[in-house]
């Protein structure tokens, strides 16, 4: 086998492992991961009015669940004056219970208010809590996509080691000046330095040359090297 029948060989390799590097950079689950992250954007964005709502319905709710609380705090301590045996006025008395009474006619309106409160954050925890199932459905699609994605990049990279062995024992097999040459043209021709040409078709760009441009590379000494005068490729003839 020759040095250029080699390269030839050597070229088939680097196809292989650029294949095996495209197919990496390329595989499903990238674009699926991308899906995913724009599905998830969508949904924090679609339900990050509603959860602002709810936040702010949730606050006024606070504050009158507080406001009660105070509320019944001073009607405890108005009772506990009313009945503790030390009111002697019966005007006083007559005040107190006018006091008590309106305490409590506020109680029941703050109560009406957060009943009403209530109401309204009812459908929307029905609805964030579907959102929150699907962000959580998302979360686990995503990890075993990551898996997969994992599994996948470890099956090319092994093939990948295996292939770049084999490369160097190819590559120490011709001439370094030789290689250097197809390392040098195959950087600036899609990757393929060298190709065969057969019968007047260069096979690298697969254009038919002249029958005299082919009779003057037939008649080259054979250690001379041969170029495509199209693409400019090694040939091996």
């Amino acid at each position: 086998m020759t040095d250029l029948e080699r390269l030839l060989e050597l070229q088939a390799n680097d196809t292989a492992t650029d294949q095996l590097r495209h197919r990496r950079s390329t595989l499903p689950e990238r674009a699926a991961l991308v899906e995913l992250d724009l599905k998830e954007k969508k949904l924090r964005a679609d339900v990050a009015e509603p959860q602002n709502e709810r936040d702010g319905l949730a606050r006024d709710q606070k504050r009158l669940e507080d406001e009660i609380a105070s509320v019944e705090g001073k009607a405890v301590r108005v009772d506990k004056q009313l009945y503790d045996g030390s009111m002697t006025s019966p005007k006083e008395a007559q005040a107190l219970q006018a006091d008590l009474e309106s305490l409590k006619r506020r109680q029941s309106t703050l109560e009406d208010e957060v009943i009403a409160l209530m109401e309204q954050i009812e459908p929307l925890d029905e609805m964030l809590s579907g959102s929150k199932i699907v962000l959580a459905a998302l979360d686990d699609e995503r990890s075993a996509t990551i898996a997969s994605l994992a599994a996948a990049e470890t099956a090319i990279d092994q093939e990948l080691v295996a292939t770049l062995a084999a490369r160097q024992v190819l590559v120490d097999a011709v001439p370094a000046s030789l290689v250097a040459e197809y390392e040098r043209i195959r950087g600036g021709a899609g990757g393929t330095g060298v190709a065969r040409l057969q019968g007047a078709t260069c096979l690298g760009c697969h254009i038919s040359m002249a029958a005299a441009e082919v009779d003057v590379i037939k008649r080259l000494p054979a250690e001379e090297l041969a170029y495509c005068p199209d693409c400019g490729r090694l040939l091996v003839r």
